[in-house]
C-alpha cells in the first residue's frame, strides 16, 4: 500500500457516524459512504484521518480497512468470508497439540485449552483436540456450532474476527474475542506459544520482530474495533 499527499485539513463525524474531510464524506473503495453504526467506532476512524502527517499511510489506518472490509466486501461476499471461518476452524491452531517436549505440551495446554473448553460449552462444539500436525476432521456439530456463531456476528465484527483469525490462526480466538471472553493480551500470547518457544530456545531477531510488532498493532487495533462495536 503507498502513500498518498493529504488532501484535507479537518475531519469530522457526521450525525449518521459517517467520516468526513473538510465537510466533504469519504468514500470506501467501492464508492460508498465510510459509514459506521457506533458513534465511538467512527471517532476512532476519525482519529486514524486526523493522525496522518503531510502523506496518508494506509497502513497506519487499520480500522478504517476493517470498516472498508466490512461496507464494500461483507456487503455481498458474506457468505465467502464465514466459508473462510469455517476452514479455520476445521483445522484450528489451538486443536494440534505438541507431544514433547514437555514444557511446550504444558504452554500449549495453559494457552489453549481455556479455548477448547469455551467452544465446548458457549458454543456447545464439539471440537477434538489431537497431537501432530495431521490433519484430524472435526466433528460436523463442531462445524454446525461454528456456522451458527459466525451467521450471528455483524458484518463489522465479521470483519475483524475476520481479521484476528488471519493473524493469530485461530477462529475460535477470533470468536472468544468477539464475545468478550478472552482478554486481547491473552489471546496474542495464545496465538503465540510456538513461536515464543521458540523464541525462548533461539532467540530473535531484528526483522523478525519488527514484523511481530506490525502484526500485534493490527490484531490489537481489530480487537479495540470489537470493542467499540460493544460499548462506544
Amino acid at each position: 500500500m503507498g502513500t498518498r499527499r493529504r488532501f484535507y485539513r479537518q475531519v469530522s463525524v457526521t450525525d449518521e457516524h459517517a467520516i468526513a474531510l473538510d465537510g466533504r464524506l469519504v468514500k470506501t473503495p467501492m464508492k460508498l459512504p465510510l459509514q459506521l453504526p457506533r458513534r465511538a467506532l467512527a471517532e476512532a476512524v476519525a482519529a486514524e484521518w486526523a493522525a496522518q502527517g503531510a502523506e496518508i499511510d494506509p497502513s497506519r489506518m487499520i480500522m478504517t480497512r476493517l470498516a472498508n472490509t466490512a461496507i464494500d466486501r461483507l456487503r455481498d461476499g458474506r457468505a465467502q468470508a464465514e466459508a473462510e471461518l469455517l476452514d479455520y476452524a476445521g483445522s484450528d491452531l489451538v486443536c494440534y497439540r505438541a507431544d514433547r517436549p514437555p514444557d511446550l505440551v504444558a504452554r500449549q495446554a495453559e494457552a489453549w485449552d481455556p479455548v477448547v473448553d469455551w467452544a465446548r460449552t458457549v458454543l456447545d462444539a464439539p471440537v477434538i483436540v489431537t497431537e501432530g500436525l495431521i490433519h484430524a476432521p472435526q466433528p460436523d456439530a463442531a462445524g454446525a456450532a461454528c456456522a451458527a456463531a459466525a451467521r450471528r456476528l455483524s458484518g463489522f465484527e465479521l470483519a475483524a474476527v475476520h481479521a484476528l483469525m488471519t493473524l493469530s490462526g485461530s477462529a475460535l480466538i477470533g470468536l472468544m474475542l468477539a464475545r468478550a471472553a478472552l482478554a486481547p493480551e491473552r489471546a496474542w500470547r495464545a496465538a503465540h506459544v510456538d513461536e515464543d518457544y521458540q523464541i525462548a530456545q533461539w532467540g530473535s531477531d531484528a526483522e523478525a520482530e519488527a514484523r511481530r510488532a506490525v502484526r500485534e498493532a493490527e490484531f490489537m487495533a481489530a480487537c479495540r474495533f470489537l470493542a467499540l462495536l460493544r460499548d462506544g
